[in-house]
């Protein structure tokens, strides 16, 4: 199984990027709606948080404080994919972004999630 994360850049405040994670192999190919999806971040020296999450369904979201408003997660099951649109970047939203997956529900916690993404890199300026 694998997820693949991309959409990472160098963008200015206040500028929007978009990142993909597409996801395939094993249970993932034929049960990808299965799973719940988050979107991390990790900067140097800090813990993994979560910023994003969706459920299997995509009738239930989570986003940390510091994104609300300005991030949003979706899914399209027909892709295998997850995305994080995120608008109106901060300075402070720089961060090696990954995305993970766990059975149905999401959870707030980094080790709750059983597949993981390579990160990607957002950086941004002020």
């Amino acid at each position: 199984v694998q997820l693949q994360a991309s959409g990472g850049g160098l963008m200015q405040a206040g500028g929007s990027l978009r990142l993909s994670c597409a996801a395939s192999g094993g249970s993932f190919s034929h049960s990808f709606s299965n799973y719940a999806m988050g979107w991390f971040r990790q900067t140097p020296g800090k813990e993994r948080d979560l910023v994003a999450a969706i459920n299997w369904s995509g009738g239930s979201l989570y986003y940390a404080d510091s994104v609300g408003g300005r991030f949003a997660i979706s899914r399209d099951n027909a892709k295998n994919t997850v995305y994080l649109q995120m608008n109106s970047l901060k300075p402070e939203d720089t961060a090696i972004y990954y995305c993970a997956a766990r059975n149905y529900q999401y959870r707030s916690s980094w080790s709750d999630y059983d597949y993981w993404g390579q990160g990607t890199l957002v950086t941004v300026s002020s």
